[in-house]
């Protein structure tokens, strides 16, 4: 996620922190500290609420964490590939491959709703055991109590039915059990998204509207839901239009390559100004492909460095690259893509780089698709319907953005 920061590990995957945590922790804090505590219990000092205030938003931060930490683990567990948990302002994200099977989503998308009700759970009925007690415990009990109650509402607000909610992914993953289709699963948990995320944004109008300033934090959560879950439905309705296409039915090839050992001037008049894209793929000594570099950034490189420095450098390495193969399913590809590596696939094959897979390819398949034309391998990319029931769906997704780099 875009201003996040790397803090750690957790279960082995990258843990990362949003900008936007320590101010979630003051909110809580102030809250906690200056009002809560006070109304039950009365007479302490400000620097005994505003030290309480600090744990209790620390506690509820580090029950985010351990919500997140129990989908991670369990998506390890099931064998599902996970690339890094984030916390930030509405509680954490967890980047992790598809499952590979309904089960195994069912078991991944609960595992954090329930990981939060045992937690407050646990701290409710601790905090009302300290709370019964005179003196010192009243303090700690009421900030247990806050955290039982805190982790009770997520536990059960993450289980509607809503993507990317986990309640919206357990509906994925029953009627994808339910039906054998898993894209027809998808579409209907990502139209109920957008369903709930606009009905929350209603709510929280009408509560905004009757004085309650604190409908303006539903409205964002429910626009939150209904972006994600149109983000979904389109990626769903892609996967849906690109069954069954290998990378290879869409890769362009040959590529434009350099090598990376040369230094940046070097490639810059040898390689850069007479190739016809933005981005281009470097090959090391032996002829491997060892990543991409953007020309844009080595004209921003100054002039007496771009003598010494070499442009592999200031490339993106291939460990941080989108890699298929040619015989790898499209839709796959595509699942490896992010910010970080573009709309760009490199492909591939015995170590040598065989062709690229970029946002322009990928429209011209989908336009091909459209048009009902046929495949490389001569059948026709067009639905075909039989008693009802569609058993060579191809769809008619719009086709993605042309990223600038063929």
């Amino acid at each position: 996620m875009n201003g996040s920061v790397r803090v750690g590990h957790v279960v082995g995957v990258p843990l990362r922190m949003h900008w936007s945590v320590p101010l979630l922790v003051v909110l809580f804090a102030y809250g906690l500290g200056r009002q809560t505590l006070p109304a039950w219990t009365p007479g302490r000092s400000d620097a005994v609420y505003a030290l309480a205030g600090v744990v209790g938003a620390a506690l509820l931060m580090g029950s985010l964490l351990l919500h997140e930490t129990a989908h991670a683990a369990t998506a390890r567990r099931k064998q599902i590939s996970v690339q890094d948990v984030t916390l930030w302002a509405l509680g954490g994200i967890t980047r992790m491959g598809r499952p590979q099977t309904a089960k195994a989503a069912f078991v991944v998308a609960v595992a954090g709703p329930l990981a939060s009700l045992v937690i407050g759970g646990a701290a409710l009925g601790a905090g009302f055991g300290l709370h019964t007690l005179a003196g010192w415990a009243a303090v700690p009990g009421v900030v247990l109590m806050w955290l039982g109650w805190a982790n009770l509402f997520l536990g059960v607000f993450n289980l509607l039915p809503a993507v990317p909610l986990d309640g919206g992914r357990v509906v994925q993953a029953l009627l994808w059990w339910r039906t054998g289709d898993r894209d027809r699963a998808e579409l209907a948990a990502s139209r109920s998204g957008q369903v709930i995320g606009l009905l929350m944004v209603a709510l929280g109008w009408i509560s905004v509207l009757r004085g309650s300033p604190g409908g303006l934090w539903i409205v964002f959560i429910g626009l939150f839901i209904m972006v994600v879950a149109g983000a979904e439905r389109r990626r769903t309705a892609l996967n849906t239009a690109l069954r069954d296409i290998r990378v290879a039915e869409a890769m362009s090839s040959p590529v434009d390559t350099g090598a990376d050992w040369l230094t940046v001037q070097r490639f810059i008049d040898e390689v850069a100004v007479r190739a016809r894209h933005s981005v281009l793929a470097l090959l090391d000594f032996e002829g491997r492909p060892s990543g991409i570099v953007q020309v844009g950034r080595l004209a921003g490189i100054p002039g007496p460095r771009r003598e010494t420095l070499r442009v592999r450098e200031v490339a993106t390495p291939l460990s941080q690259c989108a890699v298929a193969a040619p015989d790898d399913l499209l839709s796959e590809a595509i699942d490896k893509l992010s910010l970080r590596t573009g709309m760009r696939i490199l492909v591939v094959d015995g170590g040598r780089l065989a062709g690229i897979v970029t946002g322009k390819d990928i429209s011209r398949l989908m336009q091909r698709h459209t048009l009902g034309g046929r495949r490389p391998d001569g059948s026709r990319s067009e639905d075909t319907w039989s008693d009802g029931r569609r058993t060579d769906d191809d769809g008619t997704g719009t086709g993605t953005g042309d990223d600038g780099t063929r």
